[in-house]
């Protein structure tokens, strides 16, 4: 063992204690490995920053930006509701569809690929069904990663496979685009199962956002008696036609009206003037104390149902929300009540409270003389709010959430998402490149300002990946990838094709983690092919075993797809190694048990 191989192991192990430990940020580990492997002279500084400029980085961000571009369009909230009408609102059920869909796109395109174009969709999902992110994208990771082992161009190693099967000068009989199908669908399969029986205990309930109600948890402290969102069924048979104004429902019920539908749901009303009329067979949407509701709902005979229903999409967290904003000095509001600004009707937002000096008022609002620096909560869409937000009248005192759509151009981005695929699979165009196609072609396009396409891309996913790159570099450079593989299949000796193939599996494992699936590939088919050999085995199974056992990489953020989902899904190391652990074993036992039956 050469000095470069200790000083390499040491590196690799250094690493994975600030993984595991976290005592910095994941991307911090990255440029770390940027700057420690070029000064100890393990990698050329040529090497140390090429992994900022490799393919797989490259279309890491031009996919994301891909992605940015569909959601920007609606695409994935039509995507996002099409799961939603087949799953419901089960945990388990979206998880599945999600986790499927993903996993079968995989099989035909890159792992990384799919889960940043389905990343979007799976998060506006989670905001609106009150499903922790966090417990959807590591399924949709995980089943990602193993969806390349559905084909023969799902994942580089098996692209590279028949092209690596020689060993003596003799070149061994390709496999077909589906020789690897059966034993990719046992692994996805395998993972569903896993995570529908074990999710609830090995995934986390953290995401990147704290709340998925109507109001942020900020707010929630100042406001804690506003309440939240309900809708009300009014019968067919009810009879009082009587304006809102009349009914008094805010100073008698602290309630809000919100929201009507009406006509069977064609027509959706929102923040409804005062002479509005609540008419029979209408569905309405309250914001209160669910107290002050069930006795709404008894005093009025309309149905309190347990969630939103009519309104589960328009008033969910992706497309509506609360707001605080602080009137200005300059605000033409100063000085005018909120019935003489006509806010419901000139912005469609419904005014909930206002907070001034140290008290919040929530009735009687609509006589209410504004003053500068008084606080306003109000309710409505997010467009309405963004809308506000260019006017000098108030100041937000958060973010505001959600974006305008530019629904007229989701054609014009499937378009550039088809013009990527066809270059990548019917011309066979490197994957960066038709990536960068099809992003460029979005921002040229108008799909996506240049700006919007820059903020889109977590660059905390590209310095991680680009500094662990020229890690796997140093383990090829200095020998110590060739050193352990040969030291392990020397002490083999001659193996039952069982323990054999096995063996392989995890240490094509082990280097996968460590290093990159192409380079443990490159490294460990001929080796493996030759150990076959030796023991009386097919040599094409063992490749294989190689080709596929270079997906299994769960227990570390250090595969693409992995260090893609950390920070929407709000993960730590420990998470992986919690969920990553026992899909590890499983998919080494599933994979052997599959290879050994079919081949």
């Amino acid at each position: 063992m050469t000095p470069e191989i200790i000083t390499v192991m040491a590196v690799l192990v250094f690493a994975v204690l600030l993984f595991i430990f976290e005592w910095v940020r994941v991307d911090v580990v990255g440029i770390i490995m940027m700057v420690l492997l070029p000064l100890l002279g393990l990698v050329t500084p040529k090497q140390a920053i090429s992994g900022l400029s490799s393919n797989a980085v490259v279309s890491i961000i031009a996919v994301i930006i891909i992605g940015a571009g569909l959601d920007k369009t609606g695409v994935m909230n039509s995507m996002a509701r099409v799961i939603l009408r087949f799953a419901g609102k089960s945990e388990s059920r979206i998880m599945t569809l999600i986790a499927g869909t993903v996993a079968i796109i995989s099989g035909f395109m890159q792992n990384i690929g799919a889960a940043a174009l389905f990343l979007p969709a799976a998060k506006r999902i989670g905001n609106q069904t009150g499903v922790p992110v966090g417990r959807l994208l590591m399924p949709m990771g995980f089943c990602a990663i193993i969806g390349g082992c559905l084909t023969l161009v799902g994942s580089s190693p098996l692209i590279l496979l028949n092209d690596l099967m020689v060993v003596g000068g003799k070149k061994y009989d390709a496999f077909g685009l589906f020789s690897v199908t059966p034993v990719g669908l046992l692994l996805v399969a395998a993972a569903l199962v896993y995570f529908i029986l074990l999710g609830r205990f090995i995934l986390p309930n953290r995401s990147e956002d704290e709340s998925s109600g109507p109001m942020s948890s900020v707010l929630t402290g100042t406001y804690n008696n506003i309440g939240s969102l309900f809708e009300l069924s009014v019968p067919s048979d009810w009879l009082n036609t009587e304006q809102l104004k009349s009914l008094d429902l805010r100073p008698t019920y602290f309630c809000t009206l919100v929201a009507i539908a009406r006509d069977g749901g064609k027509t959706h009303i929102f923040a409804p003037l005062p002479e509005e009329t609540i008419r029979p067979g209408d569905q309405i949407v309250v914001v209160a104390p669910q107290e002050f509701v069930q006795h709404l709902a008894d005093d009025m005979g309309w149905e309190l149902k347990t969630e939103l229903s009519t309104f589960a999409e328009e008033l969910s967290p992706n497309n509506a929300g609360i707001m605080e904003g602080i009137v200005t000095p300059r605000s033409e509001f100063m000085g005018k009540t909120i019935a003489e600004l006509r806010i419901r009707e000139r912005f469609q937002v419904s005014p909930l409270a206002i907070f001034r000096g140290d008290k919040i008022f929530v009735s009687g609002l609509s006589d209410f003389i504004i003053e500068s620096g008084d606080a306003l909560l109000l309710h409505g869409r997010w467009e309405m709010f963004h809308m506000l937000k260019g006017l000098p009248d108030l100041v937000f005192t958060e973010s505001v959430k959600g974006e305008l759509l530019r629904t007229e151009k989701a054609k014009v981005a499937l378009m550039w998402l088809a013009v990527s695929l066809v270059m990548i699979l019917g011309f066979h165009v490197q994957l960066s490149i038709a990536l960068l196609t099809g992003a460029l072609g979005m921002i040229l396009t108008k799909v996506l300002t240049i700006d919007e396409a820059y903020q889109s891309v977590d660059w905390m996913t590209v310095f991680l990946l680009g500094g662990l790159i020229p890690l796997g570099m140093a383990f090829e450079n200095t020998g110590a990838a060739k050193y352990i593989a040969d030291t392990i299949m020397a002490a083999l000796g001659t193996p039952t094709p069982l323990v054999l193939l096995t063996v392989i599996g995890i240490l094509t494992s082990f280097f996968t983690l460590v290093a990159s699936n192409v380079g443990a590939t490159v490294l460990l088919v001929p080796l493996s092919m030759n150990m076959a050999l030796n023991a009386g085995v097919d040599p094409r199974v063992a490749a294989l075993t190689v080709a596929v056992a270079a997906s299994n990489t769960f227990v570390l953020p250090t595969h693409q797809v992995n260090a893609l989902i950390m920070r929407p899904g709000g993960y730590r190391t420990i998470d992986y190694v919690r969920s990553g652990a026992g899909m590890t074993v499983l998919y080494m036992v599933v994979m052997i048990s599959a290879l050994m039956l079919f081949y």
